[in-house]
C-alpha cells in the first residue's frame, strides 16, 4: 500500500501547477457551497425569529374544531340535523386558570392568559380599528418578546395609570397619539372607556405594528364587558418544532381549539421547503462544476503517465493496484481542496455578516450567517464523493491500457 501512495504523490508532485488548480477548484466550490448555505439558511431562521417566535408558540382559543352537536344527533345515531343555529355559549375558555395549571404541570415552557378584543380606538376626532389584547405583565415576557420590543416606556407601566394602554409603534403615528395622551377604546358592544397611553411597542412588523394594542387583562375584560373573560391562553414552548405535538395534547385534554405556529404557517413553511430545495440544487451544481476540475487533473495525469502504467503493468502490478492509484491521487487533491474550502466558506460567511444595510423598515442592520456545522460536512462529502467519481473514470481507462500496446507505440 506504500508503493500505491509513493506513486500517487510523485503524480500530484510532478504537475503541482494543475494540481493546484484543481485543489482551487474543489475549495472554490466548497467555499461558495458553505457560504451560500449559510447564508440562505440564516436569512431563513431569521425570519422564522422575526415573524413566528416573537408570538407566542401556540394560542388556545374558546373556539373549537367542530361546531357543538345537536341534542338530537347525540339521542339518537340515525339523525342529522340541518339548519338550526348552535346553541348559544358564554364567550370565554371555562376555568382558565385550572386550564392554565393544568398545562404549566406537563408542558416544557411558559403558559399566559390574556383577553383578545376588536375595538375602534378614538384619539383627535379619528376612528381606528384595532385589536385590544389583555396581558398580564408578570406572565407575559415569558411568552413573547413584548418587554423588549417597547421602544417607550416599559411594560410594568400598565400598572401607573388607570385603564393604561401599550400602542403599536405604527398604530401610535397613524392617529397622532404619544405617550401620556388619552385615547378611548370603543368595544363592539358599543362599551367605551378612557385609556392613557403609557408606551409604545415595535416589532418590526408592519402588520401588527399598525393595529396592535395592549392593556391589563381586568382592563380588557371592563371594555368587554365580562368579568372574568380569558378567551386566549398563550403558550411558549422551549422547543418550537415540538409546538405542534403539544398543541394537539392541549386540545385533546381541554377540548379547545390549540393552534400551534407550525399550523399557523403552513403555507409559510411549505415555500421554506422549496426555496431548501433550491438552494441544495444550486450548491449541489456548484460542487458538480468543481468535480469537472479534478476530472480534467486526473484526465491529464493518467494521459501523460501512460507509459509509467505500461512499465508498472509489466512488473506485474494487477489493473486494480493501478486503479487505485489513480483514484488516491482524485481523493487526495479532494481532501485538501475540502480543508481549503471550509476556511474559505468561513472567511466569506464571516465576511458576509459584517455587511450592513441601513434602513428605517428594518430592524436588522447585518445579514443574518448561519454557522451550522453541518453545512461543513455536506460540502465535504459531496466534494469528496464527486471527487472520487471523477477519478474512478480516468483510473479505469488506465487500468484497461495494455503495456505492449504502449511500448509498441500504439495509441
Amino acid at each position: 500500500m506504500s508503493l500505491v501512495f509513493d506513486i500517487a504523490v510523485t503524480h500530484i508532485r510532478a504537475r503541482i501547477r494543475q494540481t493546484l488548480v484543481g485543489l482551487m477548484g474543489v475549495a472554490t466550490g466548497v467555499g461558495f457551497s458553505v457560504m451560500m448555505a449559510a447564508l440562505m439558511e440564516g436569512s431563513q431562521r431569521d425570519f422564522v425569529t422575526q415573524l413566528v417566535d416573537a408570538l407566542p408558540h401556540i394560542s388556545v382559543t374558546d373556539q373549537r374544531r367542530e361546531p357543538p352537536r345537536q341534542p338530537a344527533e347525540d339521542a339518537y345515531a340515525a339523525a342529522q340535523i340541518y339548519g338550526l343555529t348552535t346553541p348559544v355559549i358564554r364567550p370565554g375558555i371555562k376555568n382558565p386558570y385550572a386550564i392554565i395549571a393544568s398545562i404549566e404541570s406537563w408542558a416544557p415552557g411558559s403558559v399566559a392568559p390574556s383577553v383578545q378584543s376588536k375595538t375602534v380606538l378614538r384619539f383627535a376626532g379619528r376612528d381606528t380599528a384595532a385589536s385590544v389584547i389583555g396581558i398580564d405583565p408578570r406572565r407575559e415576557p415569558n411568552v413573547s418578546k413584548l418587554a423588549r420590543q417597547i421602544v417607550s416606556g416599559s411594560l410594568d407601566d400598565l400598572y401607573k395609570a388607570s385603564n393604561a394602554v401599550i400602542l403599536g409603534s405604527g398604530l401610535a403615528r397613524k392617529i397622532g397619539a404619544r405617550v401620556g395622551n388619552s385615547v378611548t377604546l370603543v368595544g363592539g358592544n358599543g362599551r367605551s372607556l378612557s385609556a392613557t397611553v403609557v408606551a409604545l411597542s415595535h416589532t418590526g412588523v408592519s402588520q401588527i405594528d399598525e393595529s396592535q394594542a395592549h392593556t391589563l387583562i381586568k382592563t380588557a375584560q371592563i371594555l368587554a364587558g365580562q368579568t372574568g373573560l380569558v378567551n386566549e391562553i398563550r403558550v411558549r414552548t422551549n422547543d418550537a418544532m415540538n409546538a405542534r405535538d403539544v398543541a394537539a395534547r392541549i386540545e385533546i385534554e381541554t377540548g379547545y381549539k390549540a393552534l400551534s405556529w407550525l399550523e399557523a404557517n403552513e403555507d409559510l413553511l411549505a415555500a421554506f421547503q422549496i426555496r431548501n430545495f433550491i438552494m441544495y440544487a444550486v450548491v449541489g451544481a456548484i460542487l458538480l462544476v468543481a468535480s469537472f476540475g479534478t476530472y480534467n487533473i486526473i484526465s491529464t495525469i493518467t494521459h501523460e503517465k501512460t507509459r509509467d502504467i505500461a512499465i508498472l503493468k509489466s512488473l506485474g502490478l494487477p489493473a486494480r493496484t493501478v486503479r487505485r492509484i489513480f483514484v488516491i491521487e482524485a481523493l487526495a487533491i479532494g481532501v485538501m481542496g475540502v480543508l481549503a474550502g471550509w476556511i474559505l466558506g468561513y472567511v466569506m460567511s464571516l465576511g458576509m455578516g459584517q455587511i450592513e444595510f441601513k434602513s428605517p423598515y428594518m430592524d436588522a442592520t447585518r445579514l443574518p450567517i448561519l454557522y451550522s456545522p453541518l453545512h461543513y460536512v455536506i460540502a465535504g462529502a459531496v466534494a469528496l464523493a464527486a471527487s472520487a467519481i471523477a477519478g474512478y473514470f480516468p483510473a479505469r481507462k488506465a487500468a484497461s491500457v495494455q503495456p505492449v500496446d504502449i511500448i509498441r507505440g500504439a495509441s
